[in-house]
């Protein structure tokens, strides 16, 4: 059976795991590649991309356990002393209806691949302050794969306690049993913001701006002709959204964006 829709087509074949290249117009007006994968044996999605300043931008979701990983790897700034990358991590709680699932992901093929899309719906931005900093050894506790995503961000992959007291919930687990992610805590963040240090080498609060341009965020039904309750999967619908983050690093050079 096939369900055939304007951009995207459902297909009964159902991979374990599969790929989508799409091409998408950001906010800014850039036409960028992104590539979603889907593993239904898992039941996750990770959606990549590579910003025109060479940014790479990865979104993991683990749909089982609501996690949600945003990494970000940012090329180093050598006029200003930063030879190598940088590598970041955002762990955070997730609903798991933000995102159509892995299995229905999995069903989809782009009818016209050379097609730039847009995003029909902003979802606006999300403000999150992270003051704590994650044993990244450890955060396999919430999820298995999250260590692996994170293994270039030993010191860089940071959650916060609200974020910890939903996992707690949802896996029935003491949050004393979480804390042993946890490598430090500050509560709250009342550093001074990096936007108004000028000195290199003070510690502040970064903030750090990601955003995801383009992602199949729900399921559209349809309703059939003869019968007025029966309905069936008949599109997407597609979304942006922004993702603003807080959190504190020990010197001001980790944090050259933030002006």
């Amino acid at each position: 059976m096939l369900w055939k829709i304007s951009f995207f087509c459902f297909n009964i074949f159902h991979p374990i795991f599969t790929q989508l290249v799409i091409n998408v117009r950001n906010q800014g007006g850039e036409v960028l590649q992104e590539t979603i994968s889907s593993n239904i044996s898992d039941d996750t999605v990770v959606l990549e991309y590579q910003n025109s300043d060479g940014t790479l931008i990865t979104q993991f979701i683990d749909f089982k356990r609501e996690v949600q990983v945003l990494k970000a790897l940012v090329l180093g700034e050598e006029e200003r002393g930063q030879s190598q990358y940088q590598v970041m991590c955002f762990v955070t709680h997730v609903a798991s209806d933000d995102f159509i699932p892995s299995d229905a992901l999995s069903k989809l093929r782009q009818k016209n691949k050379g097609t730039i899309r847009t995003a029909e719906e902003n979802r606006g931005v999300v403000n999150k302050t992270l003051g704590i900093l994650l044993f990244v050894p450890e955060i396999g506790i919430i999820s298995k794969h999250a260590a692996s995503i994170c293994s270039e961000a030993m010191d860089s992959t940071f959650s916060s306690y609200s974020d910890l007291e939903k996992w707690s919930l949802l896996l029935g687990k003491p949050i004393s049993d979480l804390m042993t992610m946890v490598k430090t805590y500050r509560k709250p963040l009342e550093d001074i913001k990096c936007s108004d240090v000028s000195n290199l080498w003070l510690p502040c609060v970064c903030r750090l701006d990601l955003y995801i341009p383009w992602y199949p965020c729900r399921l559209k039904f349809c309703k059939t002709s003869n019968l007025a309750s029966s309905t069936y999967k008949c599109g997407i619908k597609t979304c942006r959204r922004g993702f603003r983050f807080s959190y504190y690093v020990k010197y001001k050079q980790l944090c050259l964006w933030d002006v």
